[in-house]
């Protein structure tokens, strides 16, 4: 059998021997005290970057997104977001734990919630409703096959949250690729979010590591978060060097994870038995569906031939693109879709 092409996730990537050589050579300090160099130049950097005053390096995405919800809702209190979000879906109903807040699904075609539904799911003020503490998005949308939420949108929706005195938060696992996917600047999404979690890795291939975004007081506030959810680290800096590594060498790079991700959805578009739309393929994610047999014999027939792939929700299987991927791979990935169809 030739290599194994693993598509299930971009968090399959491992750190090329460039990265192992940066995190060897970071000078690192114990984070817990703010001393640890690598770390905090990271922060400034991404920081900066979105046109934040703060970041805070955190383990995890999930921890970086029930932080940010931390911040601004508590007890009592409800998060607005997409039915199909990742805090909804794959985060273990944290939301319910951390914040000690519920969750409103509201539903959308493609992960941006209709505003006239975003309004009408604000609470009222009557005593007897949760209070609505925060707006959450996800950018891009895992569950909607890697779409990116326009900038016009989330101006719009920006401009709605204002109205009501409302946060955003942006869950931003995937925000490197819906930036590459408009052309933005990062300053730009800065502009509309409250609070950021960029995740370095996923398409930017770092093997630890997120980092949350925001003013200062929150930042500050963050960390005592992050203290008490057992995420204060010591020496980091090790973990922060393959995020620097990971803007400079793998970021410019991302580019042809979509490419790659567009040209294995337009093969596969050619059997008669697929369904997807190579034209919703915006980032790295191509979400598709197959006909005449069920998801768990499909997907073990392709991984037989040499191509993991994962379902993403009942009837719909997920593939997904990152830099560790090449256009051979690309290529006969698409082709062992079609022999197991065949």
């Amino acid at each position: 059998m030739s290599r194994l092409i693993d598509l299930r996730s971009d968090t399959l990537t491992v750190p090329d021997e460039g990265m192992r050589r940066a995190m060897a050579a970071a000078p690192v300090g114990d984070d817990v005290y703010s001393e640890d160099p690598t770390v905090n130049a990271l922060q400034e950097r991404v920081a900066a970057m979105f046109g934040k005053q703060a970041a805070l390096f955190v383990p995890s995405g999930t921890q970086g997104n029930q932080i940010c919800l931390a911040l601004h809702a508590t007890t009592g209190d409800e998060v607005i977001a997409e039915s199909g979000a990742h805090i909804f879906h794959y985060e273990n109903a944290a939301t319910s734990v951390v914040a000690r807040a519920q969750i409103h699904g509201v539903a959308s075609e493609a992960g941006e919630m209709p505003l006239d539904l975003v309004r009408s799911a604000i609470r009222p003020t009557a005593y007897y409703y949760p209070r609505t503490a925060v707006i959450a998005v996800e950018n891009s949308h895992n569950r909607h096959g890697g779409m990116v939420l326009s900038t016009s949108y989330l101006r719009e929706l920006h401009a709605l949250a204002a109205e009501h005195g409302l946060p955003i938060h942006c869950d931003g696992a995937r925000i490197w690729n819906a930036l590459i996917s408009t052309g933005e600047s990062p300053l730009t999404y800065g502009e509309i979010f409250t609070t950021m979690s960029v995740c370095l890795s996923k398409g930017l291939g770092a093997p630890v590591g997120s980092l949350i975004l925001g003013t200062r007081e929150l930042i500050e506030r963050a960390r005592r978060w992050r203290k008490m959810l057992g995420g204060g680290m010591r020496q980091v800096g090790v973990l922060a060097a393959a995020g620097h590594y990971a803007l400079d060498h793998i970021l410019p790079i991302v580019p042809l994870d979509h490419r790659r991700a567009r040209d294995f959805a337009e093969r596969i578009a050619a059997s008669e038995r697929v369904s997807v739309d190579p034209a919703r393929v915006q980032t790295n994610v191509v979400v598709f569906s197959v006909s005449g047999m069920d998801d768990a014999s499909f997907i073990d027939a392709c991984a037989k031939r040499g191509l993991r792939i994962a379902p993403i929700s009942a009837g719909r299987i997920r593939a997904v693109f990152y830099h560790q991927i090449s256009d051979d791979d690309a290529a006969t990935a698409a082709e062992i879709v079609l022999d197991v169809l065949a």
